[in-house]
């Protein structure tokens, strides 16, 4: 059996080379919560939150690994973002144990999306407003 992987095991890329990738098929799959997620996202963006926001914190979706192999095939390319990169590295490692095999995480998040200029959707100001975990 192949070792565990760990969050340095974890391919991750700025914004700018996530951006090159998705526009040569990559998918980009956002785990950030669905509230996040629709107040502004990336473009094409597949949404399954690897973390939901409840009373007592922060609490993994326990589901995460069954709804990404009900829609994704362990071969598919994936740039996976969250907010600002914690999340999706913790993802990351997740779909690499469980045998995707071409995962990438986008560093600095959606946060270093719209800081970059590349949220085309919305004005800047209305997108710092909606990471709402920014520094």
């Amino acid at each position: 059996m192949a070792a565990t992987k760990r969050p340095e095991d974890v391919a991750s890329v700025d914004v700018y080379t996530a951006k090159g990738l998705l526009s040569v098929g990559h998918r980009y799959l956002d785990v950030r919560t669905v509230e996040e997620f629709n107040k502004s996202h990336v473009e094409n963006a597949l949404n399954i939150p690897y973390m939901f926001i409840t009373e007592e914190g922060r609490v993994k979706n326990p589901e995460f690994l069954t709804q990404i192999s009900s829609i994704l095939k362990k071969q598919d390319h994936l740039v996976v973002g969250c907010n600002s990169g914690g999340r999706s590295l913790k993802a990351c490692v997740d779909l690499l144990n469980e045998g995707f095999q071409h995962v990438t995480n986008m560093e600095g998040g959606y946060s270093a999306w719209v800081d970059s200029g590349l949220a085309h959707d919305k004005p800047t100001e209305d997108l710092k407003v909606a990471c709402k975990f920014r520094p």
